[in-house]
């Protein structure tokens, strides 16, 4: 195995910078690795931790779920504020929705409102508790909101109890 080599606690900064350059290039996987060189030295780096926490989301369309989602709901538990674990956790839900909604498929749309409303959900808690000039979270929710509501098949599930499927010699006569 290669052995790593340690970024200087000085270097962090600019370490920053360039995780934050690797997502806007949509290589999240190069920031990852950048945030994670980040937290060896500085493990509550809370811009690290949410710019990992972002780079691992980034990957969701691409890699699918596992093992980035449940990485990315630790990294919510590391963050310091209530605010900022509220918002995190609907991104990260957010996320998840549009996962669920691109695979397509028979109850695709549902999964991904379910996963919208959780997001939803999620930010209407940060909002309880944030500064009244941060509207980030109402931003979030307007995303998500226009989205369930310019996409028909991404609705709620009606039916109190799902159908029972009936093979041809159960079904009464």
């Amino acid at each position: 195995m290669v052995e790593l080599k340690t970024l200087k606690p000085e270097a962090v900064p600019s370490a920053l910078d360039m995780a934050k350059r690797y997502r806007m290039l949509n290589e999240p996987d190069g920031a990852e690795s950048i945030c994670l060189d980040i937290l060896v030295v500085a493990p509550d780096n809370q811009e690290a931790l949410i710019v990992l926490l972002l780079a691992l989301t980034d990957k969701f369309l691409e890699s699918g779920l596992n093992p980035s989602f449940e990485q990315a709901r630790d990294i919510v538990a590391r963050l310091d504020s209530a605010y900022c674990k509220s918002y995190y956790t609907g991104i990260v839900f957010e996320r998840r929705a549009k996962f669920h909604f691109n695979q397509g498929g028979p109850g695709s749309g549902t999964v991904a409102y379910d996963w919208f409303v959780k997001a939803m959900n999620a930010y209407g808690e940060a909002l309880a508790g944030c500064d009244p000039h941060n509207q980030d979270a109402v931003l979030r929710w307007n995303a998500c909101a226009r989205f369930i509501n310019s996409h028909p098949e991404a609705k709620g599930d009606d039916a109190d109890h799902p159908e029972m499927l009936l093979d041809s010699f159960d079904t009464p006569h």
